[in-house]
């Protein structure tokens, strides 16, 4: 199977990693380190591989890609050597890139978008084509009525005005065009009624919302610890310092407050109640694409006895999100392939806020992931 992804933030950071790992690994100049597919236990026959991905995308920055691979190098976030083997494979990638759509109604805007995924996938001639958010996390849009339902929504994008924030307009243009969409950032994305709507007609599957790349990675596997040990958490407080593009975009205070959202959900959902603390997030501009979460735990244990757990994680944002990116724009296409639609809610081993009524411990999504790839292997339906 031939699979295009195309991103949504196609010169950023994230992607420009993601195809940079993805053309090293077809080139056989690495190793999947950090690509959850590789792991020995999992079926990964009905995935397309790593030399059957095409890349594309749209982005409002006209940064070349193979400008922003030496950027990633100067910041030591991918290394030069590869940047330097991989520069006409790079350019090619860069003759797939395209501007994000202007136009007078957002109708217009989504028909723009559409087309230029249609052209990608008849230029390459594609099986399957998946759209990728991997852009800057927006504020939580207002709601709108036309958010309810399919049709009313048609209708309201054919006027005037902004009805969709750009990662929901992204969602309608890849299922009006056949296409199945992965969120990787806490933006809404497809988690709209009419969206989910649309999806089911075209019969498409999707996936989300937010990577689980470090601190809430860490809450999935310490939170069931707590909870099957039967130790009471009283507090559990984060500060995460992060630079790059994506930090930056945190400091508008509605975009921070749903990505803490997402980052606290665990918690709740893990534990059966909310622990007192909160996460903060603050940009440190000269830390760049690398980022530090410092997290402090208080829980009571036998007699009332108070102890507490105190962990720090560093690590670099972009080289934990590529090969998840890559993971789940795979998984997502042989899902297409295999006739499965609506929420992969078997995807929830990736996400802080996963789709769906699904277990938060990372144990038990790993199990559930291995289910589904068992079963897209051999034809069934894993287990959805």
């Amino acid at each position: 199977m031939r699979a295009g992804i195309w991103f949504i933030g196609a010169r950023g950071s994230v992607a420009t990693t993601s195809v940079i790992g993805a053309l090293a690994l077809r080139a056989g100049l690495t190793d999947p380190v950090g690509c959850v597919t590789a792991h020995p236990a999992l079926d990964v026959s009905a995935l397309p591989g790593f030399g059957d991905l095409v890349f594309g995308g749209h982005d409002v920055t006209t940064v070349p890609v193979a400008k922003k691979a030496e950027q990633l190098a100067a910041a030591g976030i991918v290394p030069a050597r590869l940047v330097q083997a991989l520069e006409q494979d790079l350019d090619a990638v860069e003759t797939n890139l395209r501007p994000a759509p202007a136009a007078a109604t957002q109708a217009e805007d989504a028909a723009l978008i559409a087309a230029d995924i249609r052209a990608f996938a008849e230029r390459h001639g594609l099986d399957r084509v998946v759209v990728v958010n991997v852009s800057s996390t927006e504020p939580a849009p207002p709601s709108h009525p036309a958010h309810a339902g399919l049709a009313a929504l048609t209708a309201a994008l054919a006027a005037p005005g902004k009805v969709l924030p750009p990662s929901s307009l992204y969602a309608y243009a890849a299922f009006d065009t056949g296409c199945a969409f992965v969120d990787f950032t806490p933006s809404t994305g497809a988690r709209l009624p009419a969206l989910a709507e649309l999806a089911a007609e075209r019969g498409l599957p999707y996936a989300g919302h937010d990577g689980k790349t470090g601190e809430t990675l860490l809450k999935s596997v310490l939170a069931p610890m707590f909870a099957m040990r039967n130790l009471s958490v009283r507090s559990w407080s984060g500060i995460n310092l992060l630079g790059g593009g994506d930090g930056a975009s945190l400091t508008d205070p509605q975009a921070n407050a749903a990505k803490t959202a997402s980052k606290q959900r665990v918690l709740h959902e893990t534990l059966g109640y909310a622990p007192d603390g909160d996460t903060r997030i603050d940009y440190v501009a000269d830390i760049g694409d690398f980022k530090t979460a410092w997290d402090l735990i208080t829980f009571d244990g036998f007699l009332g006895t108070g102890m507490c757990l105190q962990f720090t994680w560093q690590g670099c944002d972009s080289a934990l999100a590529a090969p998840l990116v890559l993971d789940l724009a795979r998984i997502t296409a042989a899902a297409h392939e295999a006739g499965h639609t609506g929420p992969l809610e078997a995807l929830s081993y990736f996400f802080k806020d996963p789709l769906g009524d699904v277990d938060h411990a990372l144990h038990a999504q790993w199990e559930t992931l291995r289910a589904y790839l068992a079963g897209l292997g051999t034809g069934s339906d894993g287990g959805r």
